[in-house]
């Protein structure tokens, strides 16, 4: 008996799990644990952006890395792209539903560092080898 797509991705669903070497998730895990992908999630979380506004935004980001980014998350369905018909173009970026059920995640864990910045920045001190 063949079974379609979709059955077999109930089936492999069971088996998923980040621990094993073959698990899908591990690519999900590589895209949002990118530092440009946590931000462009949390900086779309208030809303629709121009990828302007997103690089005035997210500070050192480079137009080339927002893009690879941007493009990634929509390749994953976390991010929907808009173009509307004008002169110039108009591009817009948008989270999804899947990626607004990300964003407090994101949200979350850029929340902590900011919280406890200082903790890491005096332990990686203390770990640097002192000098003899």
């Amino acid at each position: 008996m063949t079974k379609t797509a979709e059955q077999q991705r109930a089936e492999a669903k069971v088996l998923y799990d980040a621990y094993m070497a073959a698990c899908p998730t591990r690519e999900v895990f590589a895209t949002i644990a990118d530092k440009w992908a946590g931000l462009l999630v949390n900086a779309l979380a208030d809303g629709p952006r121009r990828h302007s506004e997103l690089r005035r935004r997210i500070a050192g980001a480079s137009q080339k890395m927002l893009t690879q980014t941007l493009r990634a998350l929509e390749r994953d369905g976390l991010v929907k792209r808009t173009v509307t018909a004008s002169v110039p173009v108009r591009v817009d970026y948008e989270l999804t539903p899947l990626g607004r059920s990300l964003a407090p995640l994101l949200g979350a864990l850029k929340t902590w560092a900011e919280t406890n910045i200082e903790h890491i920045m005096a332990a990686r001190d203390a770990y640097e080898p002192q000098p003899r």
